[in-house]
């Protein structure tokens, strides 16, 4: 992106939190994915001034740097949730990856920042080769259901261990799995793959399979 590409981004993000706003009666959750601590700090403000009711921030910073350390790299986490929780008053959730060295202790450390949740776990752009081009083309852009099995994992050692809600992310496709995650000790679950497959009405089918499957009991 050039600065003019960005802050075109920013502006038509900002828009559609507005709008949504006026459109409808749940509360809006506003996510971003910044490339660098400078970036996160004016866009959490902006973003609670065009009225979203929640943040979450999605961090990765890909441990590809030879020269820091993992000490280095988690300090990097806790000193953006820090920065943002001092500039918005909306409630803040931070998604991350599963790659910590340590990834219990990283966990705890972000629920014991003043966060409301941690979400597990941010899907990431996958790459392949396309070996009649020869170019780098997306490989599995949407989630599958037999990715449940990491965030159940995580979600299940985790629950009661922290300090802040956990959402559990990743391989939702239907009600049943839904209900695991529930079960497991997630407060909330985050779907967007089962949208794009299925539309919207995935979300009426997903609902009324876990009033049916607690009715049942």
């Amino acid at each position: 992106f050039n600065l003019e590409t960005l802050e075109d981004s920013v502006s038509k993000y900002l828009n559609l939190i507005e709008e949504s706003k006026k459109a409808v009666d749940v509360p809006i959750i506003a996510s971003i994915n910044c490339v660098s601590k400078s970036e996160w700090i004016p866009f959490s403000k902006k973003i609670e001034s065009a009225g979203a009711d929640a943040l979450e921030l999605n961090i990765f910073i890909m441990p590809s740097d030879l020269e820091r350390t993992a000490e280095e790299n988690e300090k990097v986490y806790i000193e953006i949730i820090d920065a943002v929780l001092k500039e918005v008053a909306i409630p803040v959730s931070v998604k991350i990856s599963y790659f910590f060295t340590s990834l219990a202790s990283m966990i705890k450390k972000v629920s014991e920042t003043g966060v409301k949740g941690i979400v597990l776990f941010n899907r990431f752009f996958n790459p392949d080769f396309d070996l009649d081009t020869l170019s780098v083309i997306p490989s599995n852009v949407l989630s599958n259901p037999s990715d449940l099995g990491l965030t159940l994992r995580w979600v299940s050692i985790m629950s009661g261990r922290v300090s802040c809600d956990i959402v559990a992310s990743t391989g939702i496709h239907d009600g049943k799995a839904v209900i695991k995650q529930l079960l497991a000790g997630a407060k909330a679950v985050q779907i967007a793959s089962a949208i794009y497959r299925k539309g919207p009405k995935v979300i009426g089918e997903m609902l009324q399979e876990i009033k049916d499957w607690m009715s049942e009991r």
